[in-house]
């Protein structure tokens, strides 16, 4: 896509809106999140998803709500526009009880089965087959679900990638394969990892119907999924798109981020998805520069009233750590 392009936006103005107040909404979340780890009250691993919103909230709009999602351990921007509280997000990464899983996941293991949302995962590729099991029991029962898996170039490199997409094709499973491919994995750039970059072509080895697709641009991304979702509800088989996105900040917060020039990150923030979204509303006269404005106060609303209730709530009693871990036997 044209960089200075300003192309209409061909959605309707209340999805056009809303898909751009997720995307502020998970940036000010990530924000905030980044913040808090300074003063010390998100602790362990931290992965943001800064610069890569318009895939979460163009892929899971595309969906339905009794579609499941299985992400990555960059999961907090999905579990949001997947409808998880933002307090009980952030509560979680506090190691509070009130949080989504009492405080015992955190940042990387955000899990929700009311929505539909099976996790944060800490492993590479360790979402793919879940997904495919998900999916599995679906086409066994006979349900018109997606199985949508979210997961990075890098798990590409993993054994459970490979077999995971050949039982989906053999099996014709509903399963939507959605790599965000941000280029660096960790913190080695793709093409000296990889001897085959175009992961859609890898996906089209399966014979699994693959796109590539503008993972900055929150329309695309988001008629890409729907097509995509529709054509795997359908019972076509599994499809897989490669969305081309980027991280604005380091692989985590342990990371010091040498790996790649400075300039190439400004780069790639021309190409904002937010701004990107927001420009072409302001040119169909969408949307003002008071109403972007008042929808970003809105965002940080949200995220100072889910700080709020973290520091409010309430650690796991000591007695209760063994809780869950193992089970009485039975008599």
């Amino acid at each position: 896509m044209d960089e200075s392009s300003l192309t209409p936006v061909p959605l309707a103005p209340e999805l056009s809106l809303q898909l751009l107040r997720d995307m502020v909404r998970i940036r000010r979340f990530e924000e905030a999140c980044a913040d808090l780890y300074g003063q010390g009250k998100i602790r362990g691993f931290l992965h943001l998803y800064v610069g890569e919103e318009a895939v979460a909230a163009g892929v899971l709009h595309a969906l339905a709500a009794d579609d499941a999602i299985v992400a990555t351990y960059r999961e907090h921007g999905h579990a949001l526009v997947r409808g998880m509280p933002a307090g009980v997000i952030m509560a979680e990464m506090f190691g509070k009880r009130e949080g989504c899983c009492r405080g015992r996941g955190g940042s990387m293991h955000l899990f929700d089965a009311g929505t539909r949302f099976y996790g944060g995962n800490a492993i590479v590729g360790g979402g793919l087959p879940l997904a495919v099991g998900l999916a599995l029991a679906d086409k066994m029962q006979g349900r018109s679900r997606v199985s949508a898996c979210f997961f990075g170039e890098g798990a590409a490199a993993e054994g459970a990638f490979h077999e995971s997409l050949n039982l989906a094709a053999l099996w014709r499973l509903p399963v939507l394969f959605c790599c965000e491919n941000n280029r660096y994995a960790m913190g080695t750039a793709l093409e000296r990892a990889h001897a085959e970059t175009d992961m859609a072509h890898k996906a089209a080895a399966y014979r699994i119907g693959a796109e590539r697709v503008d993972g900055m641009d929150v329309v695309a991304v988001y008629e890409a999924a729907t097509n995509a979702a529709a054509a795997v509800r359908a019972g076509s088989g599994p499809r897989f798109l490669e969305l081309l996105t980027y991280r604005y900040r380091a692989h985590s917060m342990f990371d010091p981020d040498l790996y790649r020039d400075k300039a190439e990150i400004e780069r790639w923030k021309q190409r904002g998805p937010i701004h990107n979204l927001s420009n072409r509303l302001k040119a169909q006269q969408q949307l003002t520069e008071e109403a972007f404005l008042a929808l970003d106060a809105q965002a940080l609303s949200e995220v100072a009233q889910a700080v709020t209730f973290a520091e409010r709530g309430t650690l796991e009693p000591v007695a209760d750590l063994l809780k869950d871990t193992y089970t009485e036997p039975v008599a």
